[in-house]
């Protein structure tokens, strides 16, 4: 018997792979796509798309089909402007809340919220699902509102109406990123990567994100967490394999953490007065001057989650941006 799924974000990086993989498994899908979105990644399935925003919450309520096996709430923005911080609240807080109701009242089996690494704030070291919670970064708004998306979802647990799990991803990359680190590659791509980023992070694949996912719907426990991370890489390291699949040239010079924070300072201004989201910002520049480390024993355990080289991972970004016109 083929279960459904409910999938918002459908139209981004991992809700759509999320959407490839649950159609390779014989779900039956459901996404909710705006108007404006494209859904050009998954245009070859049959998917039932119910036009809405999770920011409108009647959208969502219509949307949502009663006795749904699995809602899947992937939508969020990963904006670090803080001109868009207001939009982003609205998306990722408010927007979760919009779920979260509208899945209560659709009687849905279970709740699969998409988080991030960032929520535990950066707290040192590597860490774990048990680690405590560091506030320091709450100023980066991304990291704020996901956090509280995490809260609202934790307290409709604690309160008996949802059964939900949490998937908090790391860095993540794979063939069908329009928007994350393929804007990194392009810009090397094109020469104008005048430094490298001092920082480093765990890198996982999207397509073990997206199995996580679905096994997350079965196997993963009501009111728990899990990081899906991978092997750690300093920033330097993947702009230099990307280089090496790209076939250009890389910067040689690694930026101090105060230098790259500065030129964020100075860059940010300037492309306020034009409108144009600066290649760095004040939020950005913050976490790419750190190395974030986390475990995903947990999520390997529990999920039978993986991970994948580095190197092979962006390999597969490369490929798929120069098969996309991305890289010329």
């Amino acid at each position: 018997m083929s279960h459904s799924a409910f999938v918002t974000g459908a139209s981004g990086f991992v809700g759509a792979a999320l959407v490839r993989e649950l159609h390779r498994q014989g779900w039956k899908v459901h996404v909710l796509a705006r108007p404006t979105s494209s859904l050009e990644e998954t245009a070859d399935l049959p998917l039932t798309v119910h036009t809405g925003d999770v920011t409108d919450a009647d959208s969502v309520r219509q949307a949502v089909p009663a006795g749904i096996d699995a809602v899947f709430h992937v939508a969020a923005s990963t904006n670090f402007w803080s001109r868009r911080n207001d939009q982003q609240t609205r998306i990722n807080a408010d927007g979760t809340a919009n779920m979260i109701q509208a899945a209560i009242e659709a009687d849905a089996r279970r709740f699969i919220h998409t988080s991030s690494f960032v929520t535990w704030g950066f707290p040192g070291g590597e860490f774990n699902e048990e680690c405590e919670r560091s506030t320091r970064w709450d100023w980066i708004n991304y990291v704020r509102t996901k956090h509280l998306a995490e809260e609202y979802v934790l307290a409709a647990v604690e309160e008996g109406y949802l059964d939900a799990v949490i998937l908090n991803p790391a860095n993540v990359l794979g063939p069908g990123d329009w928007h994350n680190w393929s804007r990194l590659f392009r810009i090397l791509s094109r020469g104008k990567l005048p430094a490298s980023p001092p920082g480093g992070g765990s890198f996982c694949d999207v397509r073990e994100v997206a199995a996580a996912h679905i096994r997350a719907a079965s196997d993963g426990r009501c009111g728990e967490k899990y990081l899906l991370g991978g092997n750690f890489a300093r920033i330097a390291d993947v702009i230099r394999m990307a280089g090496e699949h790209i076939g250009c040239s890389v910067p040689k010079t690694v930026l101090p953490a105060w230098l790259f924070r500065l030129a964020a300072q100075v860059t940010a201004p300037l492309a306020g007065l034009t409108g144009d989201e600066p290649d760095i910002t004040p939020e950005s520049a913050a976490m790419a001057s750190c190395d974030i480390r986390c475990s995903s024993a947990k999520a390997e355990k529990e999920l039978d989650y993986g991970a994948v080289p580095v190197d092979d991972m962006v390999r597969d970004t490369v490929e798929w941006m120069d098969m996309k016109g991305l890289l010329k």
